[in-house]
């Protein structure tokens, strides 16, 4: 394995989605077209659209001249992927996921402005006074503060723009490039995959497979803790072989240059930097608070973030020239990011359009009926870590899968606790590694780490931590959780 990652390379991340997207479209002339009916129900307080089980139904494919080259739409067929699909693949994806990209857009402007007003900058400062002689500490601080905020609030894109922050620490406290984007990014996983109480993951899966909202928490916390220490540990030993030998890094070589990074300096924390870091704060809680019990999605979200840059410019005394020069700073920064969450979407895309997701599903589905039980559930647990590169929006998911695996948990006589803990656990440590994910793949974009060095770095402990989640998915039959 350590061979064959030494001589793993790839190109440009949009060269590489690209090519991704390629290769899907050549399946749509493989895999059988098909599709299930869908029902509407309300999910966390949101409409959603949900697979209804047993009304799979093939649908013959059409092939044309037409149609390989510009597409050719029939009434009852599916069309493969088109030349013009495949082009327009990616536009298409920007489309779909224009409330992330520009979400991804705003909190890297608003973050811009409370950048420009230097209250990052002052606080970076008191973090490394305070722990520069205890950088293991500081890692165990940012590692916690993002692990927790991740399995009970679902959070990450959220924390994109501390990238440059991130980096600059681990630069300050004597580490490389990966080990500042794994302080962050390790964390987001373990947290989204143990899923205590992730609203976007386990409290869905839990509404439509028809078991108590919060119910078999006390797993999932034990799990929480044993995953968060094996990637904590596989962090710091990281980090102090990279402090002892910087030709030990994965990034050996790198001039470690940090885009957008504030500059350090000496400036005293004032009532400023205090009050808009305490505004800040406080709308924020507000905003994860409306999340939890509003139902608040990415749009009412990236309104909540407006509310921070307005609140960050009127208590800095900025004037109009100077907060949009602010603002437009930190939207730069974001471009990146925000077009790889397109480019990644436009995978989705050509899938769909073709129909062959749902016979995936099915077919899917249907062969874990007739395996033996712990096989079953093992078999769910693949199957959901496969499905996250073909739908890598965890909601979404959840809506096409979980009503396939909840009758099939009871066919073969697992709790349908069991299959939520399958899915969550499937969808989560796979985000890890899989490039679909358009988070991962901004962030890996905004610092600046190419995605074969990060798969070199994650894949021990990605390995660990699913063989894990394995164990855990036999305790829970064992005890019939």
């Amino acid at each position: 394995m350590k061979r064959i990652l030494r001589k793993f390379s790839i190109p440009h991340v949009f060269i590489f989605l690209s090519a991704i997207i390629l290769f899907c479209s050549l399946l749509t002339y493989v895999v059988p077209s098909g599709t299930f009916e869908r029902s509407t129900k309300k999910l966390n307080k949101i409409d959603r659209t949900v697979v209804v089980p047993g009304t799979y139904k093939e649908i013959p494919k059409h092939f044309s001249v037409k149609g390989i080259v510009l597409g050719n739409n029939i009434e009852g067929t599916a069309t493969p992927t088109s030349l013009l699909g495949l082009f327009s693949a990616v536009p298409k994806g920007m489309n779909q996921a224009s409330s992330l990209i520009f979400f991804v857009f705003i909190i890297g402007a608003v973050f811009g402005l409370i950048q420009h007003t230097g209250t990052i900058n002052v606080f970076i400062n008191r973090l490394l006074r305070k722990f520069r002689r205890s950088p293991v500490l500081l890692t165990v601080v940012l590692y916690s503060g993002f692990s927790i905020l991740s399995t009970f609030l679902g959070l990450a894109a959220i924390f994109i723009p501390l990238i440059p922050v991130l980096l600059m620490l681990s630069k300050e406290m004597g580490y490389d490039r990966m080990y500042g984007v794994a302080v962050y990014q390790v964390p987001v996983v373990v947290g989204w995959a143990t899923a205590i109480t992730n609203p976007f993951t386990v409290q869905i899966a839990q509404e439509i497979a028809e078991v108590p909202i919060g119910s078999g928490m006390g797993l999932r916390i034990i799990m929480f803790f044993v995953c968060y220490s094996l990637g904590l540990i596989y962090i710091i030993r990281y980090g102090k072989r990279v402090k002892k030998d910087a030709s030990r890094s994965i990034m050996a070589g790198d001039t470690f240059e940090i885009a957008g990074k504030p500059e350090i300096s000496n400036e005293p924390i004032t009532k400023k930097h205090i009050w808009i870091g305490i505004v800040a704060f406080i709308l924020f809680a507000i905003i994860l608070y409306a999340v939890q019990t509003m139902g608040w999605g990415i749009i009412e979200m990236t309104g909540g973030f407006f509310t921070v840059g307005l609140f960050t410019i009127l208590i800095s005394g900025m004037s109009g020239d100077e907060s949009m020069k602010a603002f437009i700073k930190g939207l730069e920064v974001m471009i990146v990011p925000a077009l790889i969450v397109g480019f990644a979407r436009g995978i989705q895309v050509v899938m769909q359009d073709a129909m062959i997701i749902d016979t995936i599903l099915h077919h899917t589905a249907t062969s874990l009926e007739g395996m033996p039980l712990m096989v079953a559930v093992e078999g769910m647990y693949v199957f959901q870590t496969v499905l996250n590169f073909f739908i890598p929006s965890a909601s979404g998911q959840a809506m096409v899968s979980m009503p396939l695996m909840t009758p099939l948990a009871d066919l073969i006589g697992v709790s349908r606790q069991t299959a939520v803990l399958a899915f969550t656990s499937g969808d989560g440590f796979s985000n890890a590694i899989v490039p679909t994910n358009g988070v991962l793949m901004a962030v890996l974009g905004m610092a600046g780490v190419p995605y074969e060095k990060w798969f070199k770095f994650i894949w021990p402990i990605f390995t660990v931590l699913a063989i894990t989640a394995g164990i855990f998915l036999f305790v829970a039959v064992k005890i019939n959780y």
